[in-house]
């Protein structure tokens, strides 16, 4: 059984939970994502998982991957990936995937993002197919430190994106953060581009789990459900989320009123 939370509340639609740290917080997130995984394999046969990848979603993965659940029922798809990766660099998000939580449990499928396709353009619709045709009951994600949904920037993010699969130009703010966590040695090696789901993709969930630990989340946090509900900082649009429930620790909490 999953600690308590220090404390909850609601920002809007939102539901707050904030926790005494990163593992407290990924602990009842896993409990609430078995759940919703449970839910889904009695409901239709099957679960459709968006997963997030970066160190917001580790200590969330780790007890994920060591709960009891059906996984031979489970999809798992994920939400973003650079364009033009080499092959097996240690930033790649499948890898990321592979090593955390696909390669320690026998899941039915995974579904990559594609980061070299010979067409772009139908990478990203075959991909947006994919996720129509196996509709999904539970979004994992995290909160970048410019306030980003997987790969949707301030302030280019639309909340009312007609794709569900595009390719962006990374902020520059994203890019330092995938320094900062050590995924690339400089600046000058993280790509400028990506393919990400949009914002009405991850939505399309039927439920949405965020994650936001640690202190260097504490102005996104603050922006989002403080600020407006606006694409200077995206992850606010999830104050207009009923489905969604958004998970913090002390750290990321600490700027909150």
């Amino acid at each position: 059984m999953a600690a308590d939370p220090l404390r909850s509340f609601s920002v809007d639609s939102l539901s707050v939970s904030v926790y005494s740290g990163a593992d407290a917080m990924g602990e009842a997130a896993a409990e609430l994502a078995v759940k919703a995984i449970d839910e889904a394999i009695a409901r239709r046969g099957v679960a459709n998982l968006i997963l997030a990848t970066g160190n917001s979603q580790l200590a969330f993965l780790r007890q994920l991957r060591q709960a009891s659940v059906a996984w031979p029922a489970v999809n798992i798809f994920h939400m973003d990936e650079y364009l033009g990766l080499k092959p097996g660099h240690r930033a790649g998000f499948p890898r990321f995937l592979r090593e955390h939580i696909v390669g320690h449990v026998p899941i039915g499928a995974f579904y990559p993002v594609p980061s070299r396709p010979a067409d772009v353009e139908m990478a990203c619709r075959g991909y947006e197919q994919l996720l129509r045709a196996h509709p999904a009951d539970l979004c994992v994600l995290g909160v970048g430190e410019n306030g980003h949904l997987a790969f949707n920037d301030p302030p280019f993010a639309d909340f009312a994106d007609p794709a569900w699969v595009k390719v962006v130009a990374l902020d520059e703010r994203s890019r330092v953060q995938q320094v900062g966590e050590g995924h690339f040695d400089s600046l000058a090696d993280v790509p400028t581009h990506a393919i990400t789901l949009t914002i009405p993709a991850l939505r399309s969930a039927r439920q949405m789990i965020c994650l936001a630990p640690e202190r260097r989340k504490a102005v996104p946090v603050r922006d989002a459900l403080e600020g407006p509900i606006s694409t200077v900082c995206p992850a606010s649009i999830l104050r207009e989320t009923p489905h969604a429930r958004l998970f913090l620790d002390t750290d990321s909490a600490s700027l909150l009123r």
